[in-house]
């Protein structure tokens, strides 16, 4: 989560061109991928609002509780407000409201400031800024609510993961640091600033356990993606196969320094979408 937020709500197919995510969701049918970008944009909006540090706390706050507000102003059938581009897809896909406001609660979470915190603090962080957005896709892909729910869960904690791990250095410049107090313990930590801990080379090995984490739960995704050939699964399997290269890229590197940000490049990124039927 480091993005520069606009203080204006882009258009969701705006907000969706300029990332990976784009290319993942123009495989989809119309609605499907409007309702996604839609999806997409509200969590850009504030996941950027969490992230921009040039403005005071309380407004950021006050800006997160308005989203709330309009959320639930659209479920109860009134003004929407800077929700109404949401209308569509919760009318159609039967959208959750309680999945909308986890991802609102996740933005406050990095506001309060997530430094080091318990693993039923992670994992509850993970689930709102993740697996809820996935509990949303899920529904829109078209998965069976069993099976939908269970690859969001898996899914989502393991991009999050991945992203995690990816950040560090940047989360650790916003005061930020998403390692388990637990591990970070275990490893023989014993820092607690965000900048002197992931300088620790004992940090490295909590960003190892949470690699294998991570991989566990690819795995169960890409099985649960396996029996499912139902569905809108393009995109989830591309999502699945882009963050797993960067993972495998990460630990490749050993989160040794100087670490620099881990990227794939265009021409495996073009293999993954001809692998995963993005052009078929």
């Amino acid at each position: 989560m480091s993005l520069a937020t606009p203080l204006t709500q882009p258009a969701p197919a705006q907000a969706a061109a300029g990332s990976s995510f784009y290319a993942g969701m123009r495989v989809l049918p119309k609605a499907e991928r409007e309702a996604m970008y839609a999806v997409y944009g509200f969590c850009r909006v504030v996941d950027d609002i969490a992230d921009d540090q040039t403005r005071p706390v309380d407004e950021q706050r006050r800006e997160l509780q308005a989203w709330r507000d309009d959320l639930i102003a659209l479920y109860a059938g009134r003004a929407p407000g800077r929700a109404a581009s949401l209308a569509e897809p919760v009318a159609r896909y039967d959208l959750d409201l309680a999945d909308l406001l986890a991802v609102v609660d996740g933005m406050e979470m990095d506001l309060a400031g997530v430094v080091a915190p318990n693993l039923a603090t992670f994992n509850l962080y993970c689930d709102r800024v993740a697996v809820a957005v996935g509990r949303l896709s899920v529904k829109i892909f078209g998965l069976p609510a069993r099976e939908g729910a269970d690859l969001a869960h898996e899914l989502g904690r393991a991009l999050q993961i991945t992203n995690i791990l990816r950040d560090l250095d940047e989360d650790a410049a916003m005061g930020r640091l998403y390692l388990p107090r637990e591990y970070l313990a275990e490893a023989g930590v014993a820092e607690t600033a965000p900048a002197a801990v992931v300088a620790s080379p004992r940090a490295r090995i909590v960003c190892r356990r949470l690699a294998e984490t991570a991989e566990g739960h690819f795995r169960a995704a890409r099985a649960i993606l396996d029996r499912n050939p139902s569905g809108r699964l393009a995109p989830p399997k591309l999502m699945g196969a882009v963050y797993h290269q960067i993972l495998t890229r990460l630990r490749a590197t050993d989160w040794a320094p100087p670490r620099r940000r881990v990227r794939v490049p265009k021409p495996v990124l073009l293999w993954l979408a001809l692998r995963h039927g993005l052009f078929g």
